[in-house]
């Protein structure tokens, strides 16, 4: 299938999802637009669980989560090519060097640039540490690692969540910078939880 080269949107519709313990979203049903959406709610209101389930890493009981044309149940590789959810947390992959660890999501992205994600990496620093065991980094590092990742795959889904927490202040600069950029604001859905005001071009915001 094509995909549109402009306008992406996210459409989520009447969807349901509940832990053992708890229900988090019955019949929710929201769209977002290219650009930023801030997504603001208390702790424990389902901003996480709505940026995992968007980005394929949790699947809802029922209700529909659409990327343009793409149907995450019915179309999940095609739908995942094109979303990256960064939630900075280490990855369950303790066996892979840094280095294998990139060059994994580089093969699951089509059309993704080496190049480009090589000077994200020095931007936040992060180069000497591509020889490492993954279970090495800090979290801070990990955070970085999947923030250069989430700003050089060339994905029309972002999902960001809390995406200055643990950062310094060169890395806080240099994330928003390109976050803010024009060219990513049309060609991006992005979508990002944070307990502070991101400081950000929004283009919506939406409450849980």
């Amino acid at each position: 299938m094509e995909l549109k080269q402009s306008s992406p949107m996210l459409h989520v519709e009447q969807l349901d999802f509940h832990f053992a313990t708890h229900s988090v979203f019955q019949g929710f049903s929201q769209q977002f637009g290219p650009g930023i959406t801030w997504l603001r709610g208390a702790n424990g209101t389902g901003k996480t669980t709505l940026l995992k389930l968007a980005g394929g890493a949790l699947a809802p009981l029922r209700g529909k989560l659409r990327l343009d044309e793409l149907d995450s149940a019915s179309m999940p590789l095609a739908y995942r090519a094109q979303a990256f959810y960064c939630g900075g947390d280490a990855p369950a992959l303790p066996w892979l060097r840094v280095h294998e660890f990139l060059d994994l999501h580089l093969a699951l992205y089509p059309g993704s640039d080496q190049a480009l994600l090589n000077a994200e990496l020095a931007a936040f620093a992060i180069t000497s540490s591509l020889e490492q065991s993954i279970t090495a980094l800090s979290l801070g590092q990990h955070k970085k690692l999947q923030l250069a990742l989430a700003l050089a795959l060339p994905v029309r889904l972002l999902l960001i969540d809390e995406p200055f927490n643990g950062l310094d202040s060169d890395a806080m600069a240099h994330l928003r910078q390109r976050l803010a950029e024009p060219a990513r604001l049309t060609r991006q859905c992005i979508v990002l939880t944070s307990h502070l005001a991101p400081q950000l071009p929004l283009a919506a915001t939406v409450q849980l």
